[in-house]
């Protein structure tokens, strides 16, 4: 079973990152907030796609669920952390 901690390792593992933090404790279910500036340019689908990669064969098999917020590092800097 994996641990948020462990997702976190495994995206920062395959994807450059400015900031990760993944969240859930059931061992199947996570949310994630991923800052990248490997998301330059590219929408939201090929975003997730990226972090998709990322986590290979474990999206299939260990991981059953991962909501996913994403932004690149300027659209980060601009966010309202109020309400993020």
């Amino acid at each position: 079973m994996l641990s948020a901690s462990d997702v976190r390792d495994y995206i920062l593992q395959g994807l450059a990152c400015d900031h990760v933090q993944v969240l859930g404790d059931d061992g199947t279910h996570f949310e994630a907030v991923i800052v990248s500036p490997a998301f330059v340019g590219k929408n939201m689908v090929q975003q997730h796609q990226l972090v998709y990669k990322a986590l290979g064969d474990r999206m299939r098999q260990e991981i059953h669920a991962l909501s996913m917020r994403t932004f690149t590092p300027e659209a980060w800097g601009k966010l309202d952390v109020r309400s993020a």
